[in-house]
């Protein structure tokens, strides 16, 4: 499953809901963010590595792959993976094994991958920035998480469980919303999405 949107409306939440609604629900769910592991790290956080494959390796460590055995692997800005690990990603789905580096042999994996962006990847396809092959692998089911401002109704509901969550969290009862701050909320284009919604709430709750 593939789930596209823009930053900040709830990408890894929707990942999480298919997880926690599945066969799977009782495996490992884990999130990876393709843009935030150094390329040159990518393979060995991903697929794991042996002892002594390369400087620093000082033990076997498991990849981000096998600890989501039986579970789930969600790739955040899938995106962002560079070519050359987007070919072992695709090996990965197809023959459903990983090689850590440094082994001469490959492992049986059993997870479920789901992956997120929110940037166009048939345009990256088309750019040559994205593996067409690739592409279809990962884009068999696509769900597309609509921006905030596409549904402005959500608000109020979106506003409450916000509130309930930061209070919680500060340890104080959860705020009211004046009329005329809720109908501010509800009209306002947020394009920071859901993201911004809370951040402003925050802001509200600690200066006011």
């Amino acid at each position: 499953v593939h789930i596209a949107g823009e930053s900040g409306t709830g990408k890894e939440l929707v990942a999480r809901a298919i997880h926690e609604r599945g066969a799977r629900r009782d495996g490992p769910f884990v999130p990876v963010n393709c843009g935030a592991i150094p390329t040159e790290l990518m393979e060995s956080e991903l697929f794991g590595h042996r002892k002594g494959s390369f400087t620093g390796a000082t033990a076997d460590k498991k990849g981000l792959v096998q600890a989501a055995e039986g579970g789930t692997l969600f790739l955040d800005e899938v995106a962002d993976l560079p070519l050359h690990m987007q070919v072992k990603l695709l090996r990965l789905i197809q023959e459903k094994t990983v090689r850590p580096v440094g082994d001469s042999s490959e492992s049986p994996v059993d997870v479920r991958i789901l992956s997120a962006t929110h940037r166009d990847l048939a345009a990256l396809v088309a750019a040559g920035k994205f593996r067409e092959d690739l592409y279809y692998r990962i884009n068999v089911i696509q769900l597309v998480v609509p921006p905030l401002r596409e549904r402005l109704t959500d608000v109020p509901e979106l506003v409450q469980a916000a509130l309930a969550r930061l209070a919680a969290r500060m340890d104080v009862p959860v705020p009211a919303v004046e009329p005329a701050a809720m109908q501010a909320l509800s009209t306002y284009q947020y394009p920071g999405n859901v993201r911004e919604l809370e951040n402003i709430l925050e802001r509200a709750m600690t200066l006011c």
